[in-house]
């Protein structure tokens, strides 16, 4: 990922910070990947990490990074509560907040959806989010974010 990134940034004339939040968001997502991915066999006794992240770009050139992994439902309901608040706060309110858990250090390592989508939010133009049910235990969990490069 480091080499392909640094390649488009060299190819594209990419500024360095846009380059640090495309990899810093890949490299959040694929924490939560590893923290929350759930097999979709459940019969499996150890659940399976799997999950697809993409980076891309759209036609105005700007990047987009989706990843898509499998969660359980105790996860999807921490995970949604805080996608939903992040979502009513603006750019200032996300930072004050990064910056009051940083302090704090309570959700820094935590495996409770914590200060890492803060980071991202604010690395980000926007994103977005969703779950759709796979059955009673597990959804197919969605996320995109959005990288304005103008």
């Amino acid at each position: 990922m480091t080499e392909a990134l640094e390649k488009e940034a060299a190819d594209n004339d990419l500024r360095m910070g846009i380059a640090n939040n495309i990899f810093t968001i890949f490299i959040e997502l694929s924490q939560n990947m590893m923290n929350y991915s759930k097999s979709k066999n459940e019969t499996n006794k150890s659940p399976g990490k799997e999950g697809l992240i993409i980076v891309g770009k759209d036609a105005f050139n700007n990047y987009y990074i989706h990843s898509q992994n499998i969660i359980s439902l105790e996860d999807k309901e921490k995970v949604e509560k805080k996608l939903a608040t992040i979502m009513t706060l603006d750019k200032a309110e996300i930072k004050k907040k990064y910056r009051e858990l940083r302090r704090e250090g309570s959700e820094k390592h935590s495996l409770g959806a914590g200060i890492g989508f803060y980071e991202i939010a604010k690395r980000c133009e926007k994103f977005n989010y969703d779950f759709e049910r796979i059955n009673a235990k597990r959804f197919y969990f969605t996320f995109k974010t959005f990288i304005n490069t103008n």
